[in-house]
């Protein structure tokens, strides 16, 4: 596939990496001649330094043969014209845009990027989509991370095992017999750094990270089975109010009333804006790094603390430092994937990476086949897949214990006329079954090739 990427920076950087590595044909736009330079010297793609809704550039860039553009810039009306040239000049196929902006997003404003207006075919909102990860973060205390599938039906969950995890040193299979009940699948396991796909008699050790896909009303009955049953967040103190901070502690507001909120904002100015906008939450001008305003927030008696600010270590020390006066527990917000390592050993209990959430949106539409939604994890180690089944696809028909699924790929859910259905080796896909899909990154190609419409389909 024929990609132009527009932005060079973090996100931007992060997709072109992402995209080169599975050898698509990739070109990058940057005003910044310093940041082109850096992805002509780190990535196998072609740069050019000049504004990516320019239609020279676009054309050096080679929009007459590309199949996608995605504009990833700073600013929002800088990605919808380049969007807009690449339609109208050059006929590009899929065109994808970030949009941080809300004042674009209002549903009474929808028709603004149809296809008679600004043609622009994916809206990427990444303080939104942020934003509702933290809040099901919030929503499901005890998961690493949780990512929805099949109408919300099926989820996904990240679990830590701790010492005291009562299904450690249990063969999996083992597990299944003595829950017969429990629509809970472990697709795949990290440990100690290395992610893979477990068998039926591997078990899971203590300091394991397990990725389990069940349905979204047996998450909690999931978690507990790991021995994490902690209490949802009633006292919540955010650091940073812009667009993620103000979006959760809204949302907040107008669904869990019984929650209290407060945010410490740095910015004067901000903060009286954000004042205006929320009823409940109560909102503190300062440095989150202030401990005698952390005090003022009553941070010792919070359940969470949400650092959600635009700068990493203000978000790590934060973090830190509200656990160290009797936080309870505490989520950052952290960009530069080089601090995610140590980030638990300082005492951060979760993180959310908003590179990563941006990626996995772009990395759908990249997919060929029927892909209905991806989301990667362990730094693109491997994706969950939500898939649609065509009567072509090799998965349809047989028996699952009769396929020859290729290594690397786990299959956690199937969603059939608004039903989940467990795995199991008797089991048959049928045609539009929505199939959740564990595929380590070798793999992710065959993935693609079992959802794709063939030939003999029309």
């Amino acid at each position: 596939m024929r990609v132009i990427i527009c932005g060079a920076g973090q996100v931007g950087f992060g997709i072109a990496e992402r995209l080169a590595a599975e050898h698509n044909d990739v070109s990058v736009i940057d005003t910044s001649a310093e940041f082109i330079r850096n992805v002509r010297d780190l990535l196998d793609v072609r740069g050019f330094v000049g504004h990516g809704a320019h239609p020279e550039i676009l054309a050096a860039a080679g929009a007459q043969e590309a199949d996608m553009i995605v504009a990833v810039t700073l600013y929002d009306e800088v990605n919808m014209i380049a969007c807009q040239v690449a339609h109208s000049l050059f006929n590009v196929p899929t065109k994808i845009a970030r949009i941080r902006s809300q004042a674009y997003l209002q549903p009474h404003y929808q028709d603004l990027f149809s296809r008679d207006n600004l043609p622009i075919d994916v809206i990427i909102s990444p303080e939104r989509e942020v934003g509702e990860l933290v809040l099901r973060r919030i929503a499901i205390p005890g998961a690493v991370d949780v990512v929805r599938f099949a109408d919300d039906k099926i989820a996904m969950i990240a679990i830590e095992c701790m010492e005291d995890c009562p299904v450690i040193n249990t063969p999996l299979q083992q597990l299944s017999e003595l829950f017969p009940d429990l629509p809970s699948t472990v697709v795949g396991i990290s440990r100690e750094g290395h992610l893979y796909i477990p068998h039926s008699g591997d078990q899971l050790n203590a300091g394991d990270l397990a990725y389990v896909v069940t349905t979204k009303s047996q998450v909690r009955r999931t978690l507990g089975l790991f021995g994490h049953e902690e209490k949802e967040a009633s006292r919540i103190v955010i650091a940073g109010g812009g667009n993620i901070g103000l979006y959760v502690s809204r949302t907040i507001e107008e669904k869990q009333a019984s929650t209290r909120v407060k945010i410490i904002e740095d910015s004067r100015e901000r903060a009286i804006v954000i004042a205006d906008r929320l009823r409940r939450t109560v909102v503190l001008h300062g440095s989150a790094l202030d401990q005698r305003l952390l005090a003022e927030a009553d941070i010792q008696d919070a359940d969470l603390m949400l650092a959600l600010t635009n700068n990493d270590q203000v978000n790590i020390l934060s973090s830190v430092m509200a656990k160290r006066l009797g936080c309870k527990s505490n989520l950052a917000l952290i960009n530069n994937p080089t601090y995610h390592d140590f980030a638990k050993t300082l005492g951060i209990d979760a993180h959310v990476n908003p590179r990563t959430v941006t990626i996995s949106r772009v990395l759908q539409h990249v997919r060929r086949g029927r892909i209905r939604a991806v989301h990667s994890i362990h730094k693109g180690a491997a994706e969950i897949i939500e898939a649609e089944a065509l009567e072509t696809s090799p998965l349809v028909g047989p028996a699952l214990r009769d396929l020859s699924l290729p290594d690397g790929i786990r299959i956690g859910a199937v969603y059939r006329d608004g039903q989940v259905l467990k795995p199991s080796g008797e089991m048959k896909i049928r045609a539009k079954d929505r199939v959740v899909i564990f595929a380590l990154g070798k793999a992710v190609k065959q993935v693609e090739q079992m959802f794709r419409v063939s030939l003999e389909f029309f």
